[in-house]
């Protein structure tokens, strides 16, 4: 069969590779993909008339380069072309896709929307309240706060659009940068604030047909952008981000006084499968959130659904308690846990679209996976100093090593492009794969790898699959 995976990034690289050891696929073409798209056996880059689709929202030309080359299924990975209605598309035109439909993806695409529906439904919630007002906003912060607090965009943000902040002062600024600023354009129209839970977070994932519903395994997603110790890191990125100069001694006591936010990124690594989550806690998560959300959605959803989980401790037990849905798979948790995934791709893929998930078994290997980001980060350039990865940074840096670190990890490509060599083109770069039967294997291997990669202002966390505050 031929297989269309919709993705720029590694996302989409590992959805490809997890199809690519399928004996069922013959052909993998992902659209628009990155100069790693090709790194997997079977796998290419989709063209549409001798040129690349575009982006991830041409969703005219993915759906022509699906009739034109008769793809027997679509595999969609980023929740903006499902938003766009991609899935709806693609089966008018009668080719079968993973992934929900436009209506459905109000789950991710309105984080308001969710909260109140969750809280509706009985699924455990952060005590919660949401805003169209900014003032009103940081009225509420001021009265709720109480040792953290949540500020969330309510639109699509990338994974960008959420502020756990430490201090009032924080949070009043995630509130402007938000909703004053529009840092996240109309994704920033409304706002979610929440209580700061204190737990273990876990990226939990679980895939359904619509009738039944499966978990699709699990990982630890480290969102912070630096180390809690890297302050030269931090450095680095104030002076970049603000122009204004910094001493080390400065940025340490800013830092300490909760004036320097470090920031929420899309994800800087993963480790698969999560630590904490046992036989049980698996079980509870499905029946306290997964399995109430299927049931009372009141709209069909077929594909991936992933709930960001806090774990918290009451009463000796720990309660499950959703603080965000996505419809689609994790990033760069997906990168830790596909390479695990001993079910066939494919398989699983066909039984979601015609309704039989209940035939499948669902199987993944008991090895562990450390999965790190290396990004763009603070480099100095014609345009001066360029804060880095999750801000402003430069692009088309040479990249050397990737062949030889291949021979130590799985590497998924976030943005590169290929040229005489590969150069960089986005602010994650590469996800670097170890796999072992310990975490500590695993690391190994995934930092041995690392350390043959290089390109100008490459940065990376030195704590992914430890157990670090995050």
């Amino acid at each position: 069969m031929k297989v269309l995976v919709v993705d720029a990034g590694g996302r989409g690289n590992a959805i490809a590779h997890a199809f690519s050891r399928s004996e069922q696929v013959k052909e993998i073409y992902v659209a628009p993909g990155n100069g790693g798209s090709e790194f997997f056996e079977k796998c290419k880059i989709a063209e549409l008339d001798g040129k690349k689709i575009p982006s991830i929202r041409a969703i005219d030309e993915i759906v022509r380069f699906a009739k034109k080359c008769e793809v027997d299924l679509a595999y969609i990975g980023p929740e903006e072309p499902l938003s766009l209605g991609l899935v709806d598309r693609l089966e008018e035109e009668g080719i079968p896709a993973v992934g929900p439909k436009k209506e459905a993806t109000i789950l991710e695409a309105s984080k308001c929307w969710a909260k109140d529906f969750l809280k509706r439904i009985g699924v455990p919630i952060p005590e919660y309240a949401n805003f169209d007002n900014p003032e009103e906003a940081k009225e509420y912060i001021r009265e709720k706060f109480n040792n953290g607090i949540v500020v969330k965009a309510d639109g699509l943000a990338a994974g960008k659009g959420v502020y756990v902040c430490d201090s009032v002062e924080e949070a009043l600024r995630a509130v402007d940068e938000i909703m004053v600023q529009k840092k996240f354009g109309e994704a920033g129209n409304r706002i979610v604030v929440e209580e700061r839970l204190r737990g273990i977070e876990v990226a939990f994932t679980a895939m359904t047909d619509g009738k039944t519903v499966k978990p699709f395994g699990h990982a630890r997603d480290y969102k912070r952008a630096f180390d809690s110790d890297d302050i030269e890191g931090l450095r680095d990125f104030y002076i970049g981000l603000t122009k204004k100069f910094y001493t080390k001694a400065q940025i340490e006591q800013l830092y300490r006084e909760g004036k320097l936010i470090n920031p929420n990124t899309g994800g800087m690594g993963a480790v698969s499968p999560h630590p904490a989550v046992t036989e049980e806690v698996e079980q509870r998560i499905m029946e306290m959130v997964v399995e109430p959300i299927i049931e009372n959605f009141d709209k069909e959803f077929k594909g991936v659904l992933y709930p960001v989980i806090m774990l918290v401790e009451e009463n000796g037990e720990l309660i499950p308690k959703v603080l965000e849905i996505n419809v689609r798979d994790c990033d760069p948790g997906a990168e830790a846990k596909l390479p695990r995934l001993k079910s066939d791709m494919a398989e699983i893929s066909m039984a979601v679209v015609e309704g039989r998930l209940d035939e499948v078994e669902m199987r993944f290997s008991s090895d562990y996976c450390v999965a790190v980001c290396a990004v763009s980060g603070a480099l100095k350039g014609r345009e001066g100093l360029k804060p880095g990865y999750p801000a402003d940074h430069y692009t088309s840096q040479p990249i050397t090593g990737i062949e030889e670190a291949m021979k130590e990890a799985i590497i998924y490509a976030n943005g590169i492009a290929k040229t005489n060599g590969y150069v960089t083109t986005g602010g994650r770069v590469l996800t670097v794969v170890g796999m072992g039967q310990s975490i500590e294997e695993a690391r190994s291997k995934a930092y041995s790898a690392l350390e043959k990669i290089s390109f100008p202002g490459m940065r990376y966390r030195r704590t992914i699959g430890l157990d670090v505050p995050e």
